[in-house]
């Protein structure tokens, strides 16, 4: 599992646009916050992408980028981006390569099923490409806020 202090695993990968990113681009110019969650429009999902939106000002101010990612396609994070006004972008990951490489897909339980599925986790990555901290379970309403106090920590 990528701990602080590690090197983030790289990636390259399609977004809810068509375009394709890279951790990489970011790389010397933005913190990045690398959020993992299960799927589009279920409703801790969006409560923590609308809580990403409505913090977005803030977090451009403490310059980073924000990058959701999930197994859904690129048609299912169109849709979610626009029935919520999301203002950054949504990665897919539908071979989980991603997840996978951040510790991000393994065993789940619920209601005594066991299944294969995404954490909900998120990952500060600063500007040389090192985690700057791990978020190893999310509560959706006040992530972005948990995000934010970490990232004045960072400073410039």
């Amino acid at each position: 599992m990528p701990s602080v202090g590690d090197k983030a695993p790289d990636f390259t990968a399609g977004t809810d646009s068509g375009d394709t990113v890279s951790l990489a681009d970011f790389r010397g110019k933005q913190n990045v916050v690398l959020y993992f969650y299960p799927r589009d429009n279920t409703p801790g999902c969006t409560k923590e992408a609308c809580g990403f939106r409505d913090a977005m000002s803030c977090l451009v101010g403490a310059d980073a980028a924000v990058l959701g990612v999930s197994p859904d396609d690129e048609a299912k994070h169109r849709k979610f981006i626009e029935k919520y006004d999301l203002n950054f972008p949504l990665i897919v990951d539908e071979d989980m390569a991603i997840c996978t490489a951040y510790d991000a897909y393994g065993e789940k339980k619920n209601y005594g099923r066991t299944y294969m599925g995404v954490f909900r986790k998120t990952y500060l990555i600063d500007k040389q490409g090192t985690i700057a901290k791990v978020w190893p379970k999310v509560k959706p309403a006040d992530h972005a806020q948990e995000v934010l106090e970490e990232l004045g920590k960072l400073g410039g």
